[in-house]
């Protein structure tokens, strides 16, 4: 997808508050400063669209990043920070959860994990509870950068193997310094929200209308 136009729209705080015009919206969850404004900025070849923090749980709402009129990336408040309070945490619990499982446009949840390190318990509980609910999941290994190209695939495999991913379903990894993924991740998000298909579906009922057209003006007499 050719990135033309990218907006930040808002910080959501509720349903009232979510976009009304029913574009496919694509969520990003992980724990704290896995890398998530990183990623969205790196998709749409921005520097700054979606600020990045070195303060964990900085992200408190639902903020929404539209692409040209074609979708919304959705990054979630990060999950896993100690400082913030349990009551904060279990507000943010019941809304996410609400989001996740009532929000008809969601077409994906990417679940950002750091490649560097195994996952931890609440990236297994989030993968589970996504897998549970079936809601579909794209397993995202971020900062692949920071570690040797050669230890790749063997961080990639304990990622894998942590989670309890099916067999044949691998991680994708990204690196939003190297664009590493940066393609692969965006053809699996066109297919997520059938990009493009509206458009074929319209010539394909076109070309059936002319063609119909055509057969009944031979079957007419001159």
């Amino acid at each position: 997808m050719k990135v033309n136009q990218a907006e930040f729209v808002i910080s959501a705080v509720g349903p009232s508050q979510y976009p009304e015009d029913a574009l496919p919206e694509i969520a990003l969850a992980g724990r704290s400063n896995v890398g998530k404004s990183s990623l969205i900025n790196c998709l749409i070849s921005r520097k700054n669209l979606a600020r990045t923090s070195s303060q964990p749980g900085k992200t408190q709402t639902l903020n929404y990043y539209k692409v040209n009129q074609d979708l919304y990336f959705v990054d979630l408040p990060g999950y896993g920070y100690a400082k913030v309070s349990k009551t904060k945490r279990e507000q943010w619990g019941k809304f996410i959860e609400n989001y996740l499982l009532n929000r008809e446009t969601l077409r994906l949840v990417m679940q950002l994990v750091d490649l560097r390190h195994p996952p931890s318990k609440d990236d297994q509980a989030m993968y589970e509870w996504l897998r549970h609910n079936d809601v579909p999941v794209l397993v995202v290994a971020t900062k692949a950068d920071k570690i040797p190209k050669s230890q790749w695939a063997k961080h990639l495999k304990i990622v894998r193997e942590t989670l309890g991913m099916d067999k044949g379903v691998q991680p994708l990894m990204f690196s939003s310094e190297l664009t590493l993924g940066k393609d692969e991740l965006w053809g699996i998000l066109e297919q997520a929200i059938a990009y493009g298909e509206p458009e074929a579906e319209a010539a394909e009922a076109s070309a059936g209308t002319i063609e119909t057209n055509e057969e009944a003006s031979q079957r007419e007499p001159s």
